[in-house]
């Protein structure tokens, strides 16, 4: 696993909560700095910072870093099965990538 697919789960997991990285920086009291260089692959969170990404996001540390492809639970109570869900972040993510500035 490279430290881009981290950033971009978590990318894709901060905006399906709707959060922006400031507001996920001050719930997780770090720097909004810190968000933007986990979501573009240049650093990891400490583990104290990872399990209170996992907390905020509803999500598993195993799925943040690619030891697990399987959503949690919490994740799919949407109707959609894991793969479908999964799938829709990937499409969120290309998609706000792709956005031109007045577009945001």
């Amino acid at each position: 696993m490279t430290m881009e697919y981290f950033g971009d789960k978590l990318k894709s997991l901060r905006k399906a909560k709707k959060l922006t990285q400031a507001e996920l920086a001050k719930q997780l009291d770090i720097s909004k700095w810190a968000i933007t260089s986990y979501e573009q692959g240049k650093t990891y969170p400490s583990i104290e910072v990872l399990i209170k990404v996992c907390a905020v996001l509803d999500t598993s540390a195993d799925y943040l870093l690619g030891i697990s492809d399987k959503l949690p639970v919490k994740m799919s109570t949407l109707g959609f099965t894991d793969e479908e869900v999964r799938l829709l972040l990937q499409f969120l993510n290309l998609f706000q990538q792709n956005r031109t500035p007045e577009d945001k």
